[in-house]
């Protein structure tokens, strides 16, 4: 049975306020209904101050999907480390930890877009440094014990629920990722299909004397649409995935790497990438990945359309990989 994954950002481009109430609503209808089918994973993730309304706060969404669901985890992937308060950010994860009973993950990654840190006056150039004792200090707080930060004595409460703590993974595409996620011997989730970088993270880990595991996205990792009728879909709605699309690319520079890049510049050209897909349940079925990663609301897709394809994957595609 492949891991399944529904995919929610939010966006909403030209939004009102009522009508981003009713699309954050209707994410949190749609993980109920995707943990009542089965579905392994939400997952979300963090940017600032963008013009479509990308979510900037996944812990806060996290925990209204942990109210709204019993079984299902919640991946944060990833949250910007060095633009969080370490300390903060310690207690949150523990609280959400406790909520859901260790249904959250969190992925810590960096960021690429220096306009995010300009708007939380976070110098860009000491991130690596900053991203270092974001970790050190939630592996360290979450133990309850007094540690030293920052010349000061604390200790935070309460303790997670996770024992020894809950599932943090170091994210990125460099080396430099690699090597902080073998140090502290925590997993490493590179943000592509990236086999050297795996290959070099384990022997990092030899290097610290650490263990830890790879938690890689596959070589073929689209994004996925559910309907009856591709043509008619990407017809109607292409406009949706390309405006995400384009936005990713936007923001990311020759040396970032992710597994959902795109260099399409029409509608066209991102059917024929295979970035983003819009199939049949069938066609669905067929592909056989071992992840599958529904993207309902992609760049803003009307409420409905997003509605028709969970419904089909929860009722079309489920059942078929389950038999």
């Amino acid at each position: 049975m492949p891991v399944t994954v529904v995919r929610f950002n939010l966006v909403e481009p030209g939004a009102t306020p009522a009508s981003l109430a009713a699309r954050y609503r209707a994410a949190l209808e749609m993980a109920a209904y995707a943990d009542e089918h089965g579905v392994s994973t939400v997952q979300t993730e963090e940017h600032h101050g963008v013009a479509d309304n990308w979510l900037p706060s996944p812990f806060a969404f996290a925990g209204a999907v942990f109210g709204a669901t019993r079984r299902i985890a919640v991946t944060v992937s990833a949250v910007i480390g060095p633009l969080h308060d370490p300390l903060r950010l310690a207690e949150e994860i523990a609280v959400l930890d406790l909520l859901s009973g260790g249904r959250l993950v969190t992925v810590a990654g960096i960021g690429y877009r220096p306009e995010e840190y300009a708007l939380f006056d976070v110098d860009w150039k000491r991130r690596g440094r900053l991203q270092d004792e974001l970790l050190e200090t939630l592996l360290t707080a979450w133990t309850g014990e007094e540690f030293t930060y920052r010349g000061r004595t604390v200790r935070l409460t309460p303790r997670p629920y996770t024992d020894p703590h809950p599932l943090l993974l170091v994210g990125g595409s460099s080396r430099a990722a690699a090597r902080r996620a073998a140090r502290l011997g925590l997993p490493f989730f590179p943000s592509a299909h990236l086999p050297e970088l795996e290959a070099y993270y384990k022997e990092q880990l030899t290097a610290y004397g650490t263990e830890g595991w790879t938690m890689m996205p596959a070589a073929e990792t689209p994004l996925l649409h559910l309907c009856e009728d591709p043509d008619r879909t990407w017809a109607e709605y292409g406009r949706h995935f390309l405006h995400e699309a384009r936005t990713y690319a936007s923001w990311q520079s020759g040396d970032i790497r992710s597994a959902v890049r795109s260099a399409a510049t029409t509608v066209d050209e991102l059917r024929a990438e295979g970035v983003y897909r819009v199939l049949t349940p069938g066609q669905c079925v067929e592909l056989g990945l071992d992840s599958l990663v529904l993207h309902p609301l992609a760049g803003g897709m009307p409420l409905e359309e997003g509605w028709r394809s969970l419904r089909l994957f929860a009722e079309k595609v489920l059942p078929a990989l389950e038999g």
